[in-house]
This record gives C-alpha cells, structure tokens and sequence, in this order.
C-alpha cells in the first residue's frame, strides 16, 4: 500500500474547495460546456499573466504543439530539433506532421537539451526548435534564441511542466515564437481532466491555431482547411481560472519543498540532488534525483516496500523507443540519465515531515 504518493492533488482541493465548487456550479448553471465565457476569461487570464498578445484554448499539451507547428508551417520532410530526453508526445507532435524529430543530448545537470550541440544538427531542412523546460527548469534561452535567429528558425517552447518558470526574468512560453502548455492534472497548474494552451504573440498564428481547433473553420460549418477538434472544456477552464490565482504561491510552495529536500540530501552517498542553473526560475514540476551506481530500480522498489511513491520520468530515452529506435541514434547522456533519474514524492502542500520520512527511507535504500 503507497501511504505517500508521487503526488497528491487532494491538499489543494481541500483548500480551494469553496472557490473550486462554485466555479464548477457556475458553469453547470449556465449550459455553457463547449468554448464561452468561461474559457474566453481564462485565455485572457493567462494572456496577461504571461504578458503576451493570444492565447488559445486546446484540449492538451500534445495538440498545442501538434497546431503551433503547423500554425509556424512545418510540415513534410522538415526537420525539427529537440531533446532526446522528454515525454513522447514532444516527438510525437512533430511526426504527426511527417515532419523528422532530430534529437540532440542533454546537460546532465539541468536534464535539458545541451545548447553546445544544436548547432551541428541544423541543415538546410530544419525549420524549426523545441526546447523541453523539463521537470519545471527553464533550457538556456539565450543560446537557442541566438541559434535561431542566426539560422533562420522558429522556437516552439515546451512548457508542459514549466508554467510560471522563468529564464532571466522572461516568462517561459513568451520568449519563443509558440509556446505550449498542458494542464493535465499533475502539473503545476493543473485541470481535474485533460487541457492545454496555445500562447504567441503573432497574430497569424494565432488565427490559424484558432482555425485548427475547430474543424479548421474560422465561421462554423464554412471550413477553409483541415482542421482537429480540440477546445478547453468550459468546466476545466473554470477549474483553471480559480486556481491560475495561487500559481505563484503555489511554485513558491514547490521551491520551499525543493530546498528542504535539497538540504535533507545533502551528503547522502550515491545520490545526486537537481541544482538550479544560473539564470533559471526552477518551478519544481519534479524534484527529479539521479540514483547512481545502478541503483536506481531497487531504490524505486525498496521506497515501495516502504509505502513511498516515486516516478521514472523517463525510462526510455525518445530515440530508444520502438517507433523512433531504428533510426540508429547513440546519444549518451540521455541514455544515462534514462537509468539513473528518480522522481520522489512533490506537491506545493507536502510538509515537512513528509519529505523525512521520504529521505529516511531514500537513505536506508541507497546503501
């Protein structure tokens, strides 16, 4: 029996309840369960929280990539760089398009793409960059924003696990060209069901995106291309839109927990704890450990026989999976990182006491 999940929604809920059932209430008692009001508000919400011009409601992270890449013209035979180390749907998004992921190594320390070795990866095929903010940390915005300017090509962040991350004082997702958000319920703000954001301060992209989300078709049934159905549920934007008011506080709360974990570990043998790089706002979607000296699964089991939830974020590198693995691709640090990464227990509300029970028995499995 798991005593201490990898994460646990129900403290949030518990405090917000009587602003998060009113909003729900507010929505069943307007019949208004598809796009309206409710979503009309949130994109303006975040619009100005992020600080940029458009903001369109999706039903996942994965479809604002999939229409921000079209939205930018990607397509056939093009080429589109990111990070061997994410969740599929990363690649995923630029396959759809018959488009080619091109995957490039990551920083050990941050987990996120090596900016030292985008540059050799671009041809005259690329078109495009995704950087991942993985685990909540901001990729060196500086260098790939030099690359593509340099090269001619568009940046589409990925900001799944970011939202309210920073780099230099820049909001993540409004530094690039697109940005992608997911409020699958896990996630820093997060829905009780699926959704996703497109934001851009373009005015095109935007009005093809909006396009996209509805059949392709900016007045209904007078379709101009193909399109997908994928909205924001009312309900969840109405979710959202309470809990969108305690984001800061909220990532404030995972950083707090971040340090205490930090200080806790310090010194423990065979363990290496996630370090903020210089110029990275970290927002804590996982406090993601490195368990060395192959260790890492019967750590995983032994916190298990302890009752103490973690996570494997990510198993499997992307160009090891079976649909991308006989592309033939040998990229080191993501495979390492593959086999040593150890997600432990993080929500903004853990307490302290928590987190030792975790560390004692994260010591007692590393030896």
């Amino acid at each position: 029996m798991i005593k201490i999940p990898a994460y646990d929604p129900k403290p949030e809920y518990v405090l917000l309840k009587d602003e998060i059932d009113a909003a729900i209430q507010g929505v069943l008692d307007s019949g208004r369960f598809i796009m309206g009001p409710e979503v009309t508000r949130f994109e303006e919400n975040v619009a100005a929280y992020l600080g940029v011009k458009h903001t369109v409601g999706l039903n996942s992270g994965t479809d604002a990539i999939v229409i921000g890449l079209q939205a930018l013209g990607v397509g056939a035979g093009d080429e589109v760089i990111t990070t061997a180390f994410s969740f599929f749907a990363t690649a995923e998004a630029i396959s759809h398009l018959d488009a080619v992921p091109i995957f490039v190594d990551i920083d050990p320390v941050t987990f996120n793409i090596d900016v030292s070795k985008i540059e050799d990866k671009i041809t005259e095929r690329t078109k495009a960059i995704i950087p991942v903010h993985l685990y909540g940390h901001a990729a060196d915005m500086d260098v790939i924003t030099d690359l593509a300017q340099r090269y001619g090509l568009w940046i589409l962040e990925d900001v799944a696990q970011a939202f309210g991350g920073k780099w230099k004082g820049k909001k993540l997702g409004a530094i690039g060209e697109i940005g992608a958000l997911s409020f699958f319920p896990t996630k820093n703000l997060g829905a009780y069901g699926d959704g996703g954001m497109l934001v851009t301060e373009n005015d095109d992209y935007a009005r093809m995106a909006k396009m996209l989300r509805t059949h392709g078709a900016q007045k209904k049934y007078y379709n101009q291309i193909v399109g997908y159905n994928t909205r924001l549920d009312a309900l969840q934007a109405a979710i959202l839109n309470v809990k969108l008011n305690y984001l800061d506080h909220s990532n404030t709360l995972r950083r707090k927990a971040a340090e205490r974990y930090s200080q806790m570990l310090a010194g423990v043998d065979g363990v290496t704890i996630p370090r903020e790089a210089s110029g990275a706002y970290h927002v804590y979607h996982q406090f993601t450990l490195r368990i060395r000296d192959g260790k890492r699964d019967q750590v995983q089991a032994k916190l298990a026989e302890r009752g103490i939830g973690s996570m494997v974020y990510y198993p499997v590198p992307m160009h090891r999976l079976p649909v991308y693995q006989d592309l033939g691709w040998q990229i080191p640090q993501a495979e390492l990182a593959a086999a040593e990464v150890l997600s432990v227990p993080l929500w903004p509300l853990i307490d302290e006491e928590t987190q030792r029970e975790v560390v004692s028995a994260l010591e007692e499995a590393v030896r």
